[in-house]
């Protein structure tokens, strides 16, 4: 099948090049000419795991990049709007949608062939039936459902498994206008075996991303807010409760000959310094604005952020159990990016950590082994001393507050061993194990 796909941010680009992978002919569509040559000659613009190998595979062969979005329009069978949705704190910005689906709206007047736009971007139900496809007759002077197609297919990636969950998806979801848009995107996963695929309306697709998010979200700050309880109470440890929890076969099935499945979803069920990225926030968000502009309130779900709100805070307060005024305490902060596998900073607890411990006078150390740079823009080299590796990075200090759960952190009570002035540990993903340095505090203990 032909496939363009306007935007080549996150969603996008691993989109095109998973289904250029498949065997589809893929076009990615940017208005940045920079970005369009990196991914012509084979550099991805953004970072994730996989994604520079299937990239250089393909490009050339099932797949390209362009600026001109007319071309590809034409030269393809079905189109992919893969924009960002920013959320201002209200609504979400549907600027870029509407710029898109108004150009690909000129070409379709164009077209002799039968071509499908689908919406691939987050948007809250309701978007493409009421925004997307009237701009798309208008423009085109043609009508949905008649003359060209219509859907919404949802993507469900984790960054820095995103190429993994795209690959081997645990299900695949698609609305359509009508039947025939229907199968257009049949088609389009028909390279997909043995996955479960719901075929919907464009409403209910756009609503299952939002509610699996927001599951997911409101399972976090559940924990956070049981952790925190836990800290309270004291003589009480977060992650014991948790396992006991886990022990429900319910949750963690156990199969006849005795073996315990723990699925994955489990991991969003233990204590942390909250969730950050460019989805949870966001999307929880915008349900909430959604909901009351709806007039049906989110209740549960504002509680949702504003427990994820104040978590980053508790490390401070385990911080300052140590040290009550910190002007001057040096502190390594341990990782950038809101997750491992990913270089996106965007809502990371260590944003608002860091800025609270210069704020009071702190002397920051920073280090993350992949997302180094883009935390540099936020903090600059007169603020942060940004360090080369970890064991630089926790040289001389009186703290350790760990954000991240790269693997490479497990190195740090080896690390620590030999150190004769031993530092506080703040474990706000609480990897490590306790006992295994001199000075250790945990969320929810």
């Amino acid at each position: 099948m032909k496939v363009s796909v306007a935007g080549t941010g996150y969603v996008g680009l691993v989109s095109g090049v998973c289904l250029a992978e498949k065997g589809h002919q893929v076009i990615c569509i940017d208005i940045d000419e920079t970005k369009v040559d990196k991914i012509n000659s084979g550099i991805p613009p953004i970072y994730e795991e996989g994604l520079e190998e299937l990239l250089k595979k393909n490009v050339g062969s099932t797949l390209k990049a362009t600026t001109n979005l007319r071309q590809a329009v034409l030269d393809s069978d079905l189109s992919l709007i893969a924009v960002g949705t920013p959320f201002d704190g209200e609504e979400i910005d549907l600027k870029y949608i509407k710029i898109v689906a108004r150009q690909i709206g000129e070409v379709l007047k164009e077209k002799d062939t039968f071509h499908t736009v689908v919406v691939k971007s987050t948007v809250v139900p309701g978007t493409t039936d009421e925004v997307v496809l009237p701009i798309l007759e208008e423009a085109s002077g043609k009508k949905a459902g008649v003359d060209f197609g219509v859907g919404m297919n949802p993507e469900f990636l984790k960054e820095g498994e995103a190429i993994k969950d795209f690959m081997a998806p645990d299900r695949i979801v698609f609305g359509g206008l009508e039947e025939k848009s229907i199968q257009a995107l049949e088609e389009l996963y028909a390279v997909f075996d043995g996955v479960d695929k719901l075929a919907t309306n464009c409403r209910t697709a756009e609503m299952i991303k939002y509610t699996a998010n927001s599951l997911l979200a409101t399972m976090i700050s559940f924990s956070n807010e049981i952790a925190n309880l836990c800290t309270a109470v004291g003589g009480i440890d977060v992650t014991e409760v948790t396992r006991g929890v886990h022990l429900d076969k319910r949750l963690t099935p156990i199969l006849e000959d005795g073996t315990r499945i723990v699925p994955s979803f489990t991991t969003y069920i233990e204590a942390g310094c909250g969730f950050g990225g460019s989805c949870f926030p966001k999307d929880v968000k915008a349900l909430i604005a959604y909901g009351k502009q709806k007039n049906s309130p989110m209740q549960i779900l504002d509680s949702v952020i504003a427990v994820n709100e104040n978590q980053p805070e508790k490390l401070i307060t385990l911080l300052k159990k140590h040290y009550p005024e910190l002007k001057g305490v040096k502190v390594a902060v341990l990782g950038y990016a809101f997750k491992p596998g990913t270089d996106d900073i965007r809502e990371s607890p260590a944003l608002p950590i860091t800025q609270t411990l210069l704020d009071e006078g702190a002397y920051v150390k920073g280090y993350d082994p992949i997302a180094q740079h883009e935390a540099q823009q936020v903090f600059g080299k007169d603020t942060v001393e940004f360090c080369p590796d970890l064991v630089s990075a926790i040289a001389g200090v009186d703290a350790i507050i760990i954000i991240t759960r790269w693997a490479e952190f497990k190195q740090i009570p080896d690390l620590l061993s030999s150190t004769q002035t031993q530092p506080v540990v703040i474990d706000g993903r609480r990897m490590l194990d306790k006992a295994s340095v001199a000075k250790y505090e945990g969320v929810g203990m």
